[in-house]
């Protein structure tokens, strides 16, 4: 600012100096120059990426409370970034650390064309801990490595940790001047732009408005459509899929859309083709704002890509060789394999999931690493403990799923007989088509089902309903596990999720389905509390920054069951939690941990010099149930 005040000081001066001599034509000169320099930074903000987050507005008041106004901002602006570098862990049962570093050295320097970037990072290519003054670790700074530096770190106990450094926020120049047409423009989703400032390509069905006559091989600007409320009180990006951007200020959210452009990429088709394939990478990103490296099929079964502190999650409920371990909502199975590498492979985990296809991908995952100790059960974690006789105490011969090969554990529980599914899905298929036709009334008196039709809600009833398209493979149901049955048990809950980053939008969230959220976990958490033995561990996780699904739940826990108490974590890297409570608009109080409590847990600040998710940690350590 002082230098630019300077400037305008310089310029007034000699224009006084002129006007001596050429009085009028000197002031339009000067004009035009000023208003020349004020276009250009009005441009220069637009084409920038800036995104502020915005929340409900009770929201913002209960977070602001919680952690104060000013940390609070940090932690909005800190959502809104990925960070700085990628975090792997390395499957020591097929591979080492070192050699994992000298794969992934090779392959960034290939991926870079041999431009330099990527670093060997100093004399030993080690990330170390240092301490900062309010005693929080923080990992070495990223000034000391360049983009693509691989490190190891040097947490005791976790150096299979791999770190890759990625670089940003950087400058990138669209090619605007003021005398030349607009660049031209792609337009994606939020959720296509958050992958992308993690460091995926923009894909086709992300793509949602596109300048005219872009055509293949166009150098393009990308920015991203946040979604505005509306006038009914929706949320919604407001445009139709396909639009033509004429890059005027009558684009759509052509306002709103300042600061919010990602990147610059190479369009993949034409216009026409970018809104006619239904699959595809439709920009390739050449410069991006944050430059972060995808993982995506490299070194599979050596590496997985996961946050780091999950696997500090899995470090603190400890595992020993051995022991029986129950992982409650495990999908998509990176805790589940971290927890049976820790193991050793010996003992016996149960990776649980709701979702049909869910549990497939725990499948895939453990037979990529070679883990056989993972044993995988579709079951509802609100149904864990198991009612009457109907109980996966034991474990039955293996199977084999015919598509893809994956051996999976089969429970011993009773098969229902297909002439009793058929009739009940034929009652269920009745009622659906009367439903159809309004009001539960039969038309014309009658039901009509098809062999497909029952032959389509049959495979539904064996498979689950899944997504849309079900994987195929071969998934083993559960009915539930005997009280006390496991040494340890790990949930690590369904939650809002308002830890994970980069985040562009939260506004949908209200205090009411936070809320909600915290009954759900509580719920999940009564039943942890019954399959883990006395003198087992629970170890509870979220990957969001609400009190009320976080230290909300330590107080319910400690409170509800006196037999539990905190235990604490190693490697502790998180932060304190927090102490008090806060009394809500409509009179609900809400409690959070007491003095002396805040230690024994890990909270991760996304605005911290650790630069991770939003995250938070308990242990409990269960005692005598008796009594």
């Amino acid at each position: 600012m002082k230098k630019e005040r300077v400037t305008l000081t310089l310029l007034k001066t000699l224009g006084s100096c002129r006007r001596r001599f050429h009085k009028t034509p000197n002031v339009a000169v000067t004009h035009r120059h000023q208003t020349t320099m004020e276009e250009q930074q009005l441009h220069s903000d637009r084409y920038s990426f800036n995104p502020t987050l915005k929340w409900n507005p009770e929201v913002h008041n209960y977070f602001a409370k919680a952690y104060g106004a000013d940390r609070f901002s940090r932690i909005s602006i800190a959502l809104t970034r990925p960070s700085r570098y990628s975090c792997i862990r390395v499957n020591t049962m097929r591979s080492t650390t070192d050699a994992v570093i000298e794969k992934l050295r090779a392959i960034l320097k290939e991926s870079s064309s041999g431009s330099g970037d990527v670093s060997e990072n100093g004399a030993n290519g080690n990330l170390a801990l240092v301490e900062s003054d309010d005693g929080d670790s923080n990992p070495l700074r990223g000034d000391c490595l360049g983009a693509g530096a691989v490190s190891k770190c040097q947490i005791p106990g976790m150096e299979y940790v791999v770190f890759v450094w990625g670089s940003g926020p950087r400058h990138i120049n669209y090619g605007y001047a003021p005398d030349l047409p607009p660049p031209k423009e792609v337009i994606v989703s939020r959720k296509c732009a958050e992958a992308v400032l993690r460091g995926a390509q923009a894909y086709v069905p992300g793509v949602m408005a596109c300048s005219a006559h872009v055509e293949k091989g166009d150098t393009v600007a990308v920015s991203v459509a946040v979604e505005q409320k509306g006038v009914d009180g929706g949320w919604s990006i407001g445009m139709t899929r396909g639009t033509v951007l004429q890059g005027s200020q009558a684009d759509p959210y052509y306002f709103e859309r300042n600061g919010l452009y990602i990147g610059q990429g190479t369009a993949m088709m034409s216009r026409a083709g970018l809104f006619r394939v239904p699959e595809g990478v439709g920009v390739e990103m050449k410069n991006r704002v944050y430059e972060l490296h995808s993982f995506h099929n490299v070194l599979e079964g050596e590496i997985f890509l996961q946050n780091l502190p999950s696997i500090v999650a899995a470090h603190a409920l400890d595992p020993q060789k051995g022991e029986r371990i129950l992982d409650m909502c495990a999908a998509p199975g990176g805790k589940t394999t971290a927890i049976a590498i820790l193991m050793k492979d010996e003992g016996e985990i149960i990776a649980t999931d709701r979702s049909h296809n869910k549990v497939l991908d725990i499948q895939k995952r453990a037979n990529e690493m070679g883990l056989s100790c993972i044993k995988t059960f579709k079951l509802d974690a609100l149904k864990s403990v198991s009612r009457g006789n109907h109980t996966n105490a034991s474990i039955g011969p293996s199977s084999c799923d015919a598509n893809n090969g994956m051996a999976n554990k089969v429970s011993d529980s009773s098969n229902v007989q297909g002439e009793g599914i058929l009739s009940i899905i034929e009652d269920r298929l009745k009622t659906e088509v009367m439903e159809e036709n309004g009001n539960g009334e039969k038309a014309n008196g009658k039901v009509y089902l098809s062999k497909a039709d029952i032959r389509k809600s049959m495979r539904r009833a064996r498979n689950g309903p899944g997504r849309n398209q079900s994987l195929g493979g071969r998934v083993d149901g559960s009915k539930g596990f005997s009280p006390n049955s496991f040494d340890r048990v790990l949930l690590d809950a369904p939650c809002s999720a308002l830890g994970l980053r980069p985040r562009l939008f939260a506004g949908e969230e209200t205090v009411e389905s936070l809320r909600n959220h915290g009954k759900y976990q509580r719920r999940m958490f009564d039943q942890a509390v019954q399959l883990a033995r006395p003198g087992g561990v629970i170890v509870y996780s979220t990957c969001t920054i609400n009190p009320g699904e976080n230290e909300a739940l330590v107080r319910y826990a400690l409170d509800k069951y006196k037999y539990l108490s905190l235990a604490p974590q190693h490697p502790r890297l998180g932060g304190p939690g927090l102490v008090g409570s806060c009394e809500f608009p409509d009179g609900y109080l809400e409690e959070w941990l007491r003095p002396g409590e805040e230690n024994l847990v890990q909270r991760f600040d996304p605005s911290s010099p650790l630069d991770t998710i939003g995250f938070f940690i308990a242990k409990f350590v269960v005692g005598s149930k008796d009594g």
